[in-house]
């Protein structure tokens, strides 16, 4: 079944997230507790060993110009070209429409992000917009910032249960069936790569390879997390979003203007995150930019935000 998705155009209303999820309402059925699920020791092994990667990177013997600049351009490609635009607001919230060979770019650009394939990452995502900050929803930013930010990943995920449901339009795609299963694979080709370029520089092979994956892959998981944590805790509010959602200039300096997560919550399908020149996105510059290119088209953004005249110059 694929999810409820507005047509392109102007998004006019707020969005209010709802409090029940048949899903959930089966797991609350079952002998055993939400708060008893169990533990998921892959999910544990695998962070585990990737930030002691990332500290192993930070050695003095490691470090370089080449190994800064490997996880810079990464950090780019996988957080703002791969998360911001392709996962998020192009395949989750479909805010802007590109060519098909663009879209599937940026949805590897995402993958390369280790952060699941693109199904289960937008099945997730919508299940949370859908339900945020309340129980069905599974970073649940009432439970603690610790949960939200990634204790909610350590454990088995109910909504996982939901994916199928709500990703029908990506399933049909049989390359994006294939990211999903084969995303970690991406990263042996990037290391080949990383190794060759660094002991081509001189500087090691390895200097590069530890920079610009688990250093890398560790610094682009926090600050997506934080938008899931921080921002439902620290920040401004604009909007009735019906949840605990906040506007956050520090996250939005580092996530691209995903900071800006109030107004997101409350229009959830616009290109647009940041208004105004107060609130930087460079993620919409981004977009703007594959418009003047003839890359994007049915650009979305609120009927408030037209209204405002904050996009003056900018549509």
């Amino acid at each position: 079944m694929t999810a409820a998705i507005s047509p392109p155009g102007r998004v006019a209303h707020l969005h209010r997230p709802r409090s029940g999820d048949p899903t959930q309402a089966q797991a609350k059925a079952a002998p055993r507790s939400l708060e008893s699920r169990g533990r998921n020791w892959v999910v544990i092994g695998f962070m585990g060993a990737l930030h002691a990667l990332a500290l192993l990177a930070l050695l003095p013997r490691f470090w370089s110009l080449p190994a800064l600049a490997s996880l810079a351009v990464l950090y780019w490609i996988t957080a703002c070209l791969g998360v911001t635009i392709g996962y998020h607001r192009l395949l989750s919230h479909r805010a802007l429409r590109v060519p098909h060979w663009l879209e599937r770019v940026l949805a590897t650009c995402g993958a390369l992000s280790c952060q699941h394939g693109p199904i289960d990452w937008v099945g997730l995502h919508r299940h949370h917009h859908k339900f945020s900050d309340t129980d069905p929803d599974h970073h649940n930013s009432h439970r603690g910032f610790w949960w939200s930010h990634m204790g909610w990943m350590l454990e088995t995920v109910p909504a996982q249960g939901a994916v199928q449901r709500l990703t029908g339009d990506l399933a049909n795609d049989p390359y994006y069936r294939w990211l999903n299963r084969w995303f970690l694979l991406l990263q042996l080709p990037l290391a080949g790569l990383l190794f060759w370029i660094g002991s081509a520089c001189g500087v090691g092979g390895w200097a590069l390879v530890l920079w610009g994956i688990p250093l890398r892959l560790v610094l682009v998981y926090h600050c997506t997390w934080l938008v899931n944590s921080a921002t439902h805790r620290w920040g401004y509010v604009l909007h009735d979003s019906g949840d605990c959602s906040r506007n956050n200039p520090w996250v939005a300096a580092v996530t691209f203007g995903e900071g800006w997560h109030n107004t997101h919550h409350a229009y959830p399908h616009s290109a647009r995150h940041g208004w105004g020149w107060r609130e930087p996105d460079l993620t919409w510059l981004h977009i703007r930019l594959l418009q003047r290119l003839g890359l994007a088209s049915q650009v979305r953004l609120p009927e408030a935000l037209v209204a405002q005249g904050s996009s003056r110059g900018v549509r």
